[in-house]
């Protein structure tokens, strides 16, 4: 299978619109798909500055583009109610015609509880709580009318190996993490793992990973090791986005495919 790019355009430090012209910008330029996230504040710059909350965000991100794939990587599960969530995404995947995937974490940017008054607990709670909510959310996808135009796919963001792993092995349609070649082939064995203990064929998960500075170095190896999808973050500089990183992988992925 081809290897693909998604771009995360942070929605922070940016003009609500000029946020949207980088959505556009992006999906012009054929890329993938396209990730918002789900923060309150931003997470490095300004502590205090721009910043759009994220399931609105994904609409209008949605509305503005035709191609590409879109998502949040990831929605943090303590925010809303996990059936609403679903219910969201059954109306964001009509009206995306079929392009949303359902990004899902356990949550654990502090500030974001702290300041709208959700109880951060620990990591374990976060977990449970994930846990308890995912089989919520697919059992309300199945009883929407009208149904989602496909399965929307399931995408769950964490390399936690006891917990999280055991999640995307039971739940996932695609998994997301952060790491470099040698971390990666240790996190997709333990994963293997997961899914053996419950019959399930491991090929059968997409695997996302967001690589380092360093990501036009990392990505062919992480393509050659198995990752279906290559992502690169770009937040805004204060009123707009930068999409040249951006440039510079597609224009890697199209020679890593044409000469696979």
């Amino acid at each position: 299978m081809p290897v693909r790019v998604g771009v995360q355009i942070q929605p922070q430090h940016s003009d609500f619109h000029a946020m949207l012209d980088a959505f556009r910008q992006a999906d012009e330029l054929g890329v993938d798909t396209i990730y918002t996230w789900d923060h309150f504040y931003p997470l490095y710059g300004e502590p205090d500055g721009k910043h759009w909350e994220g399931l609105t965000t994904l609409t209008a991100l949605a509305a503005v583009t035709s191609r590409a794939n879109v998502g949040g990587l990831v929605f943090c599960n303590s925010y809303r109610n996990p059936q609403l969530l679903a219910d969201a995404h059954r109306t964001i995947d009509h009206l995306s015609n079929g392009r949303v995937i359902l990004g899902i974490g356990a949550g654990w940017f502090e500030r974001d509880y702290d300041e709208y008054g959700y109880a951060f607990g620990t990591a374990p709670d976060r977990l449970r709580a994930l846990r308890r909510d995912l089989p919520l959310m697919k059992e309300r996808l199945g009883k929407l009318n009208p149904a989602p135009t496909r399965e929307i796919p399931f995408l769950i963001g964490g390399s936690g190996e006891k917990v999280t792993l055991a999640l995307v092995a039971q739940y996932a349609h695609m998994w997301h993490g952060f790491a470099d070649v040698e971390t990666y082939l240790h996190k997709t064995a333990v994963l293997a793992e997961h899914c053996a203990k419950i019959g399930r064929d491991p090929a059968t998960i997409e695997h996302v990973i967001g690589a380092g500075s360093n990501i036009l170095e990392e990505a062919g190896p992480l393509a050659d090791a198995g990752v279906a999808e290559v992502t690169i973050g770009v937040g805004g500089d204060g009123h707009g986005y930068d999409l040249g990183p951006l440039r510079e992988l597609l224009a890697w992925r199209d020679e890593y495919n044409a000469a696979a």
